[in-house]
């Protein structure tokens, strides 16, 4: 379990937990809202999907207390920078600070390793909340354009 004691909005802990028999049913089911349906997939049952068949990306569920409310996942770039990926909040769950949180949750747990140069991610340039979102939370564009998609990234005090 990663807990950097973020919380959502009504005081619950937001904490990410590795996909396992208990668990993986509800991350798969979760689903955005309709509208988000340009930006990630219908069930986060392709992201389960990716990071089972590719080396790259690590799945993690997303909980609120001891609810599951999403997925997010990570993996780990050549140049020593770490990715966050694939996040996806439960329609029902939407509004409360979950993806806040996990955000911050796993930004603070991959910033913390030694060989971390810097944490990116990637949103549409039109993906209005994803940029507000991420600039809120420290991400800033670094120029970079991966499949039309803006870079932005965190860099650790450790790596300045």
């Amino acid at each position: 379990m990663i807990n950097h004691g973020h919380t959502d909005r009504t005081g619950r802990p937001v904490t990410l937990h590795a996909v396992d028999a208990d668990n993986w049913r509800a991350v798969a089911d979760s689903a955005p809202r309709d509208d988000q349906r340009d930006w990630v997939p219908a069930l986060a049952a392709r992201y389960l999907v990716l990071s089972s068949r590719e080396d790259d990306w690590n799945s993690l569920a997303v909980l609120a207390g001891e609810q599951v409310t999403g997925h997010i996942m990570w993996a780990r770039d050549e140049d020593g920078s770490y990715w966050i990926g694939g996040m996806l909040i439960d329609a029902a769950h939407q509004g409360t600070g979950i993806g806040r949180a996990a955000v911050r949750t796993l930004a603070a747990w991959l910033s913390a390793r030694e060989d971390c140069t810097a944490v990116r991610l990637s949103y549409a340039p039109e993906n209005e909340a994803a940029a507000h979102l991420y600039t809120s939370l420290g991400f800033r564009p670094n120029g970079e354009d991966e499949d039309g998609e803006v870079v932005a990234e965190l860099v650790p005090a450790a790596a300045r």
